[in-house]
């Protein structure tokens, strides 16, 4: 497995397992009668908190993601030739992180289709507006819709990665 898909899988589940948290965590909350119904500022409180654990929970999985990865990479180099030194063993690590034209069209078209499914999204919160849902609902579907959105991206990263990409 190479050391995209690698990162690719820590990053779909670490968005998953938050999204998971979010909607226990929000709905559980609005199940026990904790917020009122259309208390928009406390689903925007509850969101905001999301989206800040988001970010540093990715920041702290790929910097630990990425210790571990070149630690096994180091490891591995050892045990097939015990006389590399150091500096042939942090060249190959290097190598092993280096992104091509082929990851770089990859990350386009499974962004491409992460926006497109956020897009959906967007455009379902204000139908679910216009229909008549509480705000409080489209704030949710937002939220979920960019969240999911972020994850199928990484599914689609993963897809891409397996059967490979054409240009053009």
């Amino acid at each position: 497995m190479s050391y995209q898909e690698k990162k690719t899988i820590v990053s779909i589940v670490s968005g998953a397992l938050l999204l998971v948290a979010y909607c226990i965590y929000a709905f559980g909350r609005y199940n026990s009668g904790a917020i009122a119904q259309g208390d928009l500022k406390h689903w925007a409180g509850i969101m905001l908190i999301f989206i800040g654990i988001g970010i540093v929970l990715t920041i702290v999985i790929q910097i630990v993601f990425h210790i571990l990865l070149s630690i096994s990479i180091a490891i591995k180099k050892k045990i097939q030739d015990e006389s590399l030194d150091d500096k042939e063993i942090e060249k190959s690590i290097q190598s092993e992180m280096v992104e091509d034209e082929m990851d770089r069209l990859i990350n386009l078209k499974s962004t491409q289709i992460g926006f497109i499914f956020a897009g959906i999204g967007f455009v379902t919160a204000l139908v679910s507006l216009v229909l008549g849902y509480s705000p409080v609902v489209m704030l949710n579907i937002l939220f979920i819709s960019f969240s999911a959105g972020s994850v199928l991206e990484g599914f689609t990263h993963l897809y891409f990665y397996r059967r490979g990409i054409q240009h053009g």
